[in-house]
């Protein structure tokens, strides 16, 4: 099996901008910290749009990314951010041996 590939697009509504980047920060130092099977967990912030934020990550397998989904710090997170974003876009992709 091939290695899974997550694109999570941000969009936080501004008043809340800070509160959820403190969430995005956390999120991702409790990944590297906590979840075996996570090649790449990177944090980007868009340079065009105001407030928007880009997780790219490599998964070992699609069971680690669902056991990350099912961590506390992962539910914790998501919780934490609840009705404070203003878009979430959530690409999950298998590269092609071709």
């Amino acid at each position: 099996m091939e290695n899974i590939i997550v694109i999570a697009k941000i969009k936080i509504k501004p008043e809340f901008e800070k509160e959820v980047f403190n969430e995005l920060t956390k999120l991702h130092k409790q990944t590297h910290a906590n979840d075996d099977g996570c090649i790449k967990y990177d944090l980007h912030k868009d340079l065009e749009e105001k407030n928007s934020y880009t997780f790219i990550e490599i998964w070992e397998s699609k069971e680690d990314l669902t056991i990350h989904e099912n961590k506390p710090h992962f539910k914790e997170f998501l919780v934490n951010i609840e009705d404070k974003l203003e878009n979430v876009e959530i690409n999950k992709l298998e590269k092609l041996a071709i």
